[in-house]
């Protein structure tokens, strides 16, 4: 995946964050980005209560390669009603799209 530009990236998680709160949701989950010592980031987002919670993610699992530099690894999954991604020091935009782009998808329509 290109790196993503952080310039359009936060307009983006910006939006869809005052778009999801309503008075309940924002006092009780939200959004986390942190750093984590291995070196890295993690970014949470409680689903509970809001359109995405309950809608299916397919997990991405990318570790560090073999060779090359062991910051080039990706996990984001979706458990507990939170959308959970944790990279490494290069990688909080490309979380932040990929959580975006998951959000932004149009659920598939039911089997009729």
């Amino acid at each position: 995946m290109t790196q993503p530009s952080v310039n359009s990236l936060l307009p983006r998680l910006q939006q869809w964050y005052h778009s999801q709160c309503g008075g309940t949701w924002e006092h009780a989950g939200g959004v986390r980005i942190q750093t984590l010592d291995n070196p890295g980031w993690s970014l949470v987002v409680d689903l509970r209560g809001i359109k995405l919670a309950g809608r299916s993610f397919t997990p991405i699992n990318r570790l560090a390669p073999i060779k090359g530099p062991l910051t080039e690894w990706l996990v984001c999954s979706v458990i507990n009603g939170q959308f959970q991604a944790f990279g490494g020091p290069d990688k909080p935009a490309e979380m932040i799209a990929v959580f975006l782009n998951w959000a932004d998808e149009k659920p598939a329509a039911p089997a009729r």
